[in-house]
């Protein structure tokens, strides 16, 4: 198959859903599917290789070391496909077999979806899903990984697409993903580390890069946590049609339960990319306050906003030596009074390496402009005290209800980013003295002045002042009016 007949193969069964279950739901199941089509198809491609080396041996072509993955007897794709009855039910207990059969790599990976709810899918649905998939053959002889990574890749942006609102929780616009892993330019032997990472696409794309580069991408240590179930299970997958095996992705929350931990403490990461949920309202902020982990180390931010405790978490995470972080943000980060405080905290303490303004429509469903936060331990030596700002918000192109980057805007931002340098009306290399003189404020509008004040996303604070001052001034245009109309 040709990449293009792959991702319509892949999309395919998608539309056997439409109507049954909502296109939010469509990844509970399609990629649970696809996963146990592909591992089964390998596993007949590796008993046929071993077959052939043993000259027909049936004993040694079962032996574990011979396949990727073990398969218990009856829990196969094709003995799925021959029962007609109760398929649901057939289809859970094969995973749940091949699960406990892999405990170490597979454990929790087929998610948990309601396989044997006939309301939602009945008997003839899961046989149409089950019979496309079967018309073509998922081993890698067929499908390499590149390919159907590629295709799982297609197929995860499509889901995003179809799903709208969904969309943000497991998917990051795949041009900004590129961006910021040519930024912090990982390098073989190091780790890395996603604490929100959705399916996993920063993490990925970290490997792919040194790939790309015919550099030795298998020895990068990759690591993830991501709260939703499914998600985290899609990112795993991800990794494994991709080829990645070196890699540990962990389900939970990152702010509550830190799960990447040595002797006691957090992980420590050479790289960490992340795209964290913003403005979080539903988390245990007096925990945090008394953080075993010592995560505070700049303040304990409001209720209604979480954004500075996943900043906290990143920075706390990072390599002494040589730690560097880029999280993607809305712009309210960079300058929100009720976060003042701490961002004052972060500046003072010589970790922002730069900041990026980006254009609106890089979050999915949502209008508000982006940006970039890069922090680094041990800044070089030139850059001690400064802060980089970069102007980018035009650097974009709008496509209906999303934008992305092109490689000519990727290139001019990373440019400018390894320069360090002033460039006119583009990027301004400033003191950290002179940012703490602007009420430690990181809007990129005070360094470069022909940034348009009018595209800036206002904090809540902001906006209610603003209401107030407009309603003053209404009241007082009424009252004159009032005593106009009175007096004639």
């Amino acid at each position: 198959m040709t990449q293009q007949q792959l991702e319509k193969y892949l999309w395919g069964a998608a539309t056997y859903l439409r109507g049954h279950i909502d296109a939010g739901d469509y990844k509970q199941y399609i990629f649970p599917l696809l996963f146990f089509k592909r591992i089964s198809d390998v596993y007949d491609e590796e008993y046929a290789l071993a077959l052939e080396e043993s000259d027909g041996d049936l004993e040694f072509a079962a032996f574990e070391e011979n396949h990727r993955f073990q398969i218990p007897k009856g829990t196969h794709w094709n003995d799925v496909r021959e029962v007609t009855v109760n398929v649901g039910m057939a289809l859970q207990e094969a995973m749940r077999a091949i699960e406990k059969a892999n405990p170490e790599t597979l454990f929790g990976i087929f998610g948990d979806a309601s396989w044997t709810n006939k309301d939602r899918l009945s008997d003839e649905t899961l046989t149409n899903l089950i019979e496309h998939y079967s018309q073509q053959k998922l081993n890698m002889q067929n499908v390499p990984d590149d390919q159907l990574g590629n295709g799982y890749e297609y197929l995860i942006k499509q889901f995003a697409d179809d799903s709208g609102h969904t969309a943000a929780e497991f998917y990051t616009n795949r041009t900004v993903v590129r961006l910021m892993t040519l930024m912090m330019d990982p390098q073989p032997g190091e780790s890395v580390y996603d604490p929100t990472c959705g399916s996993g696409g920063l993490l990925l794309n970290c490997a792919l890069q040194l790939k790309a580069n015919g550099q030795e991408y298998r020895s990068l240590k990759l690591y993830g946590q991501e709260i939703n179930l499914i998600t985290s299970a899609i990112a795993r997958m991800n990794m494994f049609m991709h080829g990645i095996e070196e890699f540990q992705i962990v389900r939970g929350d990152t702010l509550s339960e830190p799960s990447l931990l040595e002797n006691d403490e957090l992980k420590k990461f050479n790289v960490i990319l992340a795209n964290p949920p913003y403005s979080i309202k539903a988390w245990d902020r007096k925990a945090f306050e008394s953080d075993p982990y010592g995560r505070n180390i700049w303040g304990t931010p409001p209720q209604g906003c979480a954004d500075y405790a996943f900043q906290q978490h990143i920075q706390k995470s990072l390599d002494l030596q040589n730690g560097r972080s880029i999280s993607l943000w809305p712009h309210g980060i960079l300058f929100r009074d009720s976060e003042a405080a701490m961002r004052r905290a972060m500046i003072e303490s010589d970790v922002v390496e730069c900041v990026i303004g980006l254009g609106p429509n890089l979050f999915y469903n949502s209008p508000m402009e982006a940006c970039l936060l890069v922090t680094k331990n041990n800044k070089a030596e030139e850059q001690k005290g400064k802060v980089l700002f970069i102007n980018a918000v035009k650097e974009v192109r709008q496509d209906k209800n999303i934008a992305f980057l092109e490689e000519q805007h990727i290139q001019k931002i990373l440019y400018t980013y390894k320069a360090y340098e002033d460039v006119e009306g583009f990027s301004k290399v400033v003191d950290v003295e002179e940012i703490l003189q602007k009420e430690a404020s990181l809007n990129v509008s005070l360094y470069l002045s022909n940034v348009e004040r009018s595209t800036e996303v206002k904090a809540l604070d902001e906006v209610v002042e603003d209401w107030k001052t407009a309603s003053e001034k209404l009241k007082q245009s009424m009252e004159d009016l009032f005593s106009v109309l009175e007096a004639k």
